[in-house]
């Protein structure tokens, strides 16, 4: 094993991690509030404090109409193609594929949608299995979507690792035994996710690549047997120091903050 961190098993969620759907989110919940709860200020910013879990869910949590899941649905499809992969997504797939990992998707979205949504950005086969939270009893934050993609991959918890940028992934992961990583390059709340206390942090796809190893210097392993994250990466979200498990540099620190500023007016 590389740095104690390989993996046969990769389990990723979707939106976020794989994906920059966060625009086509926000129109989809914006037009179904509209449509179902009437004229005012949708509620995006809580929603978007609830991203990883099953839309539903979300709903009972926010208690809001059940009712909105149809336009939401509905919009979501209409906008798809406005949806991206992130940029070294596809790169590290492939390469993932090359090296014979089994990988999997553990989404917070109905699974015929997640297939749907991955079929037209021309990734879908690069997974073995995309599992929606529509087709396990209980979704994120509880295991049964983890435990699900390691029973199709014929893996256990020890040999897989979960990606996710929502409190939800990490949770859902750790109940599942899996090592839980956090990605930071998305739309995530960095606070909150790093409070979530990750085995592990990444700031680009392609540092998935190093933390299983074979792809340049790797992590020292810490106490609980897990690699540490790279030292002097970039945090995506701001000034995370007091969160971090790892310590970025000052001048990382003031140009993510920078860029996450920009991300922001570009969303506006």
């Amino acid at each position: 094993m590389a740095g104690g961190t390989y993996r046969q098993t990769v389990i990723f969620d979707l939106d976020g991690v794989l994906v920059d759907s966060f625009g086509v989110v926000r129109q989809a919940f914006t037009i179904a509030y509209a449509e179902v709860v009437g004229p005012g200020e949708p509620p995006f910013e809580e929603y978007n404090r609830h991203l990883g879990r099953y839309f539903p869910d979300i709903m009972r949590i926010m208690n809001l109409p059940l009712a909105m899941e149809e336009p939401f649905v509905r919009e979501s499809y209409r906008l798809a193609h406005e949806v991206v992969l992130f940029d070294g997504v596809e790169e590290m797939l492939r390469r993932l594929r090359v090296r014979g990992h089994g990988l999997a998707v553990a989404t917070g979205k109905a699974g015929p949608r997640a297939r749907h949504l991955l079929g037209e950005l021309g990734v879908l086969s690069l997974f073995d299995h995309v599992i929606g939270s529509d087709e396990i009893p209980r979704p994120k934050p509880a295991p049964d979507i983890v435990l699900r993609a390691l029973d199709l991959l014929g893996t256990g918890p020890a040999e897989a690792m979960m990606l996710g940028d929502a409190v939800a992934d990490i949770e859902s992961a750790r109940a599942a035994g899996v090592m839980a990583v956090a990605a930071l390059w998305g739309e995530t709340d960095g606070v909150e996710l790093l409070k979530a206390r990750p085995d592990a942090v990444l700031h680009r796809p392609a540092e998935l690549l190093v933390l299983l190893g074979g792809a340049g210097p790797q992590p020292a392993p810490t106490a609980c047997g897990c690699a540490a994250p790279p030292v002097d990466l970039p945090i995506a979200r701001g000034d995370l120091q007091a969160a971090s498990p790892t310590s970025a540099t000052a001048a990382h620190r003031a140009e993510s903050s920078a860029r996450a500023r920009l991300t922001r007016r570009q969303d506006a």
